[in-house]
Parts: structure tokens; C-alpha cells; sequence
């Protein structure tokens, strides 16, 4: 995939990085039938995600199972490690970002807002629930618009609300990822609160990675869904990594939020690279 705009880096995931798998003739009727069963009640449940807006008490409660049950009914399984679930107002919660399943699978675990592509918006359909949900768009063409993106963040961070963001600013593949971009991080200095970074991988039943999941290149939605509706099982692995602390660096805030992200051997390239990322950590 080719940076077509400012917001875009350049990713190196493309069509060769999905590996679905070939359906042995033999078993066609079977991941039919369950492809279709699947499918189903994934769109019987779709018309309920308006009632994620409606502000009852227990509403994050009630997120969490709707997201769970979603990634039930399309053969996803969703596991949760690391350090503790903090009922902490006004988070940004930050992991990377390989597929449109990545909501689902961080709203089981942390449920807020969103900060989406603004495209996205004027998709029918989707676009009327995501203005229903609140999704905080990004014109990634226009960085002019940035400010106004961060700033908004950062009263919603203020108001002790929720926001993920996924500061790639693009998806990939699972195996490769790219830098975190700062400018997001600035809404946390901004508004004096703390980052959760969620380490998310996508498995096969045997615990192989896997890519059946992304969403990249010239994918469409109803690609990527029949990918995973026909797997035998995804499993999503979410590890909730030590609080950070907003401090005044964005930069050093990027970086500390991307090594918890990728792992040990990130963290120790990124300190290497950068000098950023030695601490202002929460310890769960």
C-alpha cells in the first residue's frame, strides 16, 4: 500500500500478507453452512449497536457484552492478559491497528469513542450509526484539520470519557506494523490524563498468527468479513500493558505507548533509536 496523503505512512502489508487458505473440496458444504450461520447472526445482532449510545447506567457493562457476543457470532474468540481493567475516567486507550475488528475486540475489553477516518461517516449506513455512536472523524487528507481532531480528544479525555485512537493512522497486516504518530498523544498531555496501550494480536486455533483478520490494500468490508466468518476459528489475543503517564513530551509519550504495544524487543529499538521510553509508567 502506497501513502496516498499526509496522515498515511507508507505500509508495507499488501494482498501476499493474507493467507486464508484454500477449503478442501470435501468440507465446502461445512464452512458453508458455517460461514452462513455465522453470518446471520452477526446481521440479526447489527441492528442493536444503536443501544451502545443510549446513556443507561452499567452502559460500559453493556458494551463490553455486545462486543463479545459480535466476535462470538462471527467465530472469534477473544482472550484478555496483563495487568488490571482500571476503572479510570477520561483514557485514551491506544493499541495498533490491523482491522475493523480491532473495535469489537477493544470494546470488550475497554468500551469508548472513536477516532475514525472520516469517510467512514458518509458510508450509508454505517456512517448514521457512527454519528449515532459519536465517532470523533479525522480528514487524514487535511492535517490543517488536526488541531481541531486533538482538541476535541482532549475535551472528551477532560469530561472523563473514553477514546481509542489507533495512532498507526493506517492498518496492517498483523505481522508487520508501522510508527506510532505522535500528534494524538498531545490530547492526553493537553487534558492531564493518562494512555492505556492494548497489545492486540490475531491467532489460528493452533496459536499461529494469523492475517485472516486485516483489513488492507484493496480489501473490501464484505472481503474481510467472508475471510473470517469461513475460518475455523480467530482468536484475539488483548494484553492490557502498564498505565502510562501523559508527562510533556508527545514524542516520548509515541514512543513509550508503541514499545508497550510491540514488546521487549521494540521497546529496547525504540530506546535505542529515540532515547524515549525509559519511563513515566504506571505499573499495573
Amino acid at each position: 500500500m502506497t501513502a496516498t496523503h499526509p496522515w498515511l505512512q507508507e505500509a508495507s502489508c499488501g494482498p501476499a500478507c493474507i493467507a486464508a487458505g484454500d477449503i478442501p473440496s470435501g468440507r465446502r458444504a461445512v464452512v458453508l453452512a458455517r460461514a452462513t450461520v455465522r453470518a446471520v447472526a452477526a446481521v440479526l445482532l447489527l441492528p442493536m449497536l444503536p443501544l451502545l449510545a443510549v446513556p443507561l447506567p452499567g452502559r460500559s457493562h453493556l458494551q463490553r457484552g455486545y462486543c463479545r457476543l459480535m466476535m462470538r457470532c462471527l467465530g472469534v474468540r477473544i482472550t484478555v492478559s496483563g495487568g488490571p481493567i482500571r476503572n479510570l475516567r477520561g483514557v485514551l486507550v491506544v493499541s495498533g491497528h490491523v482491522s475493523w475488528v480491532d473495535i469489537f475486540a477493544i470494546g470488550s475489553v475497554m468500551p469508548g469513542s472513536f477516532v475514525a477516518k472520516a469517510e467512514m461517516v458518509g458510508w450509508p449506513g454505517l456512517g448514521a450509526v457512527a454519528k449515532l455512536l459519536k465517532v470523533i472523524p479525522i480528514d487524514r487528507g487535511n492535517l490543517r484539520r488536526l488541531p481541531d481532531v486533538v482538541a476535541a480528544v482532549a475535551d472528551r479525555l477532560r469530561a472523563g470519557q473514553t477514546v481509542v485512537a489507533f495512532p498507526e493512522g493506517t492498518t496492517w497486516c498483523g505481522l508487520g506494523f508501522g510508527a506510532f504518530r505522535p500528534a494524538m498523544f498531545q490530547a492526553a498531555i493537553d487534558a492531564g490524563r493518562p494512555v492505556q496501550p492494548l497489545r492486540l494480536s490475531y491467532h489460528h486455533r493452533d496459536g499461529s498468527r494469523s492475517t485472516v483478520a486485516a483489513y488492507i490494500g484493496d480489501d473490501t468490508l464484505l472481503t474481510s468479513l467472508r475471510r473470517i466468518v469461513t475460518a475455523r476459528r480467530t482468536v484475539i489475543h488483548v494484553r492490557v500493558q502498564s498505565l502510562q503517564l501523559p508527562g510533556v513530551d508527545r514524542r516520548d509519550l509515541a514512543a513509550r505507548c508503541e514499545a508497550a504495544v510491540r514488546g521487549d524487543a521494540a521497546r529496547s529499538e525504540l530506546v535505542a533509536r529515540t532515547g524515549c521510553g525509559q519511563g513515566h509508567a504506571l505499573v499495573a
